[in-house]
C-alpha cells in the first residue's frame, strides 16, 4: 500500500485555497498545525491568531493561504475524503467478487484511522477524529447549496457514489443505494463519535467497530431484499 501511495498528491478543489499549501512550507505547517489545534481545543475556539501565534507567524500570512476557517476546515475534509478514496480504491483493485468489494469498501470507509507515514505534515489519526467531531461543521451552513454546486464537496460525493455503485454490483435491484452509501460514511463517523462520547447509545465498543456494524447492516439488508 505505502509503494502505491508514493509520489500520489492528494487533490483538493483549488477553490478551496487563496495559495496551494502544499507548495510552500509555511503551507504545509499551517496544515499540520491546524489539525493539531483544531483537534485539542474545537474548531469553534480555533482562529486564524491562535494559529499564527502556534507557528510563529502573522495571522496575515495565515491569510494568503486561507480566506477564512471554514474554507480551511472544507479543505482539512476534503483532503481526508480524497485520502480516503484513495485508500478505497487501491483496497479493492484487484478483488474480483461484487460483494467481497463492497465489504473491502466499507472496512476502509469505517475503520480505526492509523498513521500513513508518506504525509509527514498529516498526522492521519488527528484529522480523523477532526473529520469526527467536525466535518458536519463544514456543511451545516446557509452556503452549503452554493458550496455544493461550485465543487467544494465535489470528493465527498464522488466517494458517496463509489460505494453506490458498489452497492448496486451486489443487488442492481436495491432500491435505495444512494441513501444506503451515504449512511454508511456519515454513520461511519457518527458511530466513532457515539463511542467516543456516548457509549451507551451504540453497540460499538473495544470488541464491535463500526466497520463491523456496517458490514453486517448492509450485506443483510442487500440479501434480504434480493432474496425475501
Amino acid at each position: 500500500m505505502k509503494q502505491l501511495f508514493s509520489g500520489i498528491k492528494i487533490g483538493v478543489h483549488e477553490n478551496l485555497y487563496v495559495k496551494d499549501p502544499e507548495s510552500s512550507a509555511l503551507g504545509k505547517k499551517i496544515i499540520e498545525k491546524s489539525i493539531i489545534l483544531i483537534h485539542e481545543i474545537g474548531f469553534e475556539n480555533y482562529t486564524f491568531k491562535k494559529l499564527g501565534a502556534v507557528i510563529g507567524s502573522n495571522e496575515s500570512s495565515i491569510y494568503r493561504y486561507f480566506e477564512n476557517k471554514h474554507k480551511l476546515l472544507l479543505y482539512l475534509t476534503s483532503w481526508y475524503w480524497a485520502w480516503k478514496e484513495y485508500q478505497l480504491v487501491f483496497a479493492t483493485n484487484n478483488i474480483a467478487g461484487a460483494e467481497e468489494v463492497l465489504e473491502t469498501a466499507i472496512n476502509v470507509l469505517t475503520r480505526r484511522i492509523e498513521k500513513d507515514s508518506l504525509n509527514s505534515h498529516i498526522d492521519e489519526i488527528l484529522l480523523n477524529r477532526v473529520v469526527v467531531n467536525e466535518f458536519s461543521k463544514s456543511y451545516l451552513t446557509k452556503e452549503v447549496d452554493k458550496e455544493n454546486t461550485e465543487g467544494y464537496f465535489e470528493v465527498y460525493n464522488r466517494l458517496i457514489l463509489r460505494l453506490k455503485k458498489m452497492i448496486l454490483n451486489v443487488h442492481s435491484d436495491y432500491p435505495y443505494p444512494a441513501a444506503l452509501a451515504s449512511t454508511v460514511v456519515e454513520g461511519g463517523l457518527h458511530q466513532h463519535f457515539l463511542r467516543e462520547h456516548f457509549p451507551a447509545l451504540t453497540d460499538c465498543n473495544k470488541n464491535l467497530s463500526p466497520a463491523e456494524y456496517f458490514n453486517y447492516l448492509v450485506l443483510s439488508t442487500l440479501k434480504y431484499t434480493k432474496h425475501g
